[in-house]
């Protein structure tokens, strides 16, 4: 997944990087309320980690923008500011849940997994033929086999199995595997899929590509 932190702190917001990051996740921070509304209007996410007392103004103002403009990008609010009535004022604004500070990692985590399988409407695991992706672990395997891929590659896997038989355009694909000041090209891309269609071999799925349209993991003939 792509996800957005938005937090002020730097410490807590590297620390949330490193651990998203880990899980194979790409992630993207914003500081303030201005980076945030930038980052949100530019880039696709799949969700949305967001602070609420930041530098230059209310988390609340990005995500009133959001939804004003039809986005529905999952969001989970992380504050300080925990009281019924501040809760109240954040789901009201659009937010999917909350969560106060401190909180745990590992529950951040899996509150963003429910989130985006309510959305996408998900189960923790997708299969096709022997190809099994389990999204809670976070693995991937052919039959019993554990697949062991670089983490663009998984990312790639997880686009193309959320859920799996959805066309997958190029330019979203491209956008979810991009970093800001670095964009991924068509070759780049193209290179990550040639290397996943080998690894899937023997498996039963295969990675189609449509022409002008994207790629879509099915049953292989």
């Amino acid at each position: 997944m792509r996800i957005l932190v938005v937090e002020d702190d730097a410490l807590l917001s590297q620390t949330m990087r490193r651990s998203l990051s880990e899980a194979n996740h790409h992630v993207d921070v914003a500081s303030n309320l201005a980076q945030a509304e930038h980052f949100w209007r530019v880039q696709e996410f799949d969700a949305v980690l967001l602070d609420l007392s930041l530098p230059d103004g209310s988390g609340l103002k990005a995500l009133r923008e959001a939804r004003a403009r039809g986005d529905r990008t999952p969001v989970l609010v992380l504050t300080a500011r925990n009281r019924t009535e501040e809760r109240i004022a954040g789901l009201d604004a659009g937010a999917d849940d909350y969560l106060g500070k401190p909180f745990d990692l590992a529950e951040v985590e899996a509150r963003l997994r429910a989130l985006v399988r309510r959305r996408l409407d998900l189960t923790d695991q997708a299969r096709v033929g022997a190809l099994l992706l389990d999204r809670r672990a976070r693995r991937a395997f052919i039959g019993n086999d554990p697949l062991d891929l670089p983490a663009r590659e998984f990312e790639v896997l997880w686009e193309l199995m959320s859920p799996p038989g959805r066309v997958v355009s190029k330019t979203s694909l491209s956008n979810k595997l991009s970093d800001f000041d670095e964009a991924l090209g068509a070759n780049a891309l193209e290179a990550f899929i040639s290397r996943l269609r080998k690894k899937l071999s023997g498996s039963g799925a295969g990675i189609r590509t449509l022409r002008g349209l994207g790629y879509v993991l099915e049953i292989q003939a």
